[in-house]
């Protein structure tokens, strides 16, 4: 199941980021609800909020490094982990993969979802952001009540 949400997280993203190079030109923007939601298209060279611009070879590593590492422990835990910790993994790895696509393709990533109060940003951040999400509900809530039933055993 958890491959399957990575594999249909990934082509949303990929599909979006073709659509929206498809139909706009690069730094334009249409706006959706005026000055609250756009849809604007530029090309990020670094990592979340720019870091590391043109970093890519740095970048690329990292991505490779942390993306097999989390699918390594996807592959060995998955009928065993627990199911927050396991969808939280596979979207940050879904997202991880989606953006790694962009910028081993095209040396960028494709952003475009723009709230005018934030950088923005694509499908693959939205994924990469929930499942740190699920991930900070996991350690903090989830683990230590796992452990103190396991403790009481």
């Amino acid at each position: 199941m958890y491959f399957i949400i990575i594999a249909l997280v990934v082509l949303f993203d990929q599909l979006t980021k073709y659509l929206v190079q498809l139909n706009m030109e690069l730094n334009t923007s249409i706006s959706l609800i005026d000055g609250i939601f756009h849809i604007t298209y530029i090309q990020n060279r670094g990592a979340a909020f720019s870091l590391f611009e043109g970093k890519i070879e740095f970048l690329l590593v990292i991505q490779l490094l942390v993306i097999g590492a989390i699918f390594i422990y996807l592959l060995k835990r998955r009928r065993k982990g627990h199911k927050v910790l396991l969808m939280s993994l596979s979207l940050i790895v879904a997202g991880g993969i989606g953006n790694l696509i962009d910028r081993a393709v095209n040396g960028y990533v494709v952003d475009f979802l723009d709230f005018r109060v934030w950088p923005i940003f694509n499908v693959a951040d939205i994924s990469v952001c929930i499942g740190c999400g699920l991930l900070v509900i996991y350690v903090l809530l989830i683990e230590p009540r796992l452990n103190k039933i396991e403790s009481q055993k």
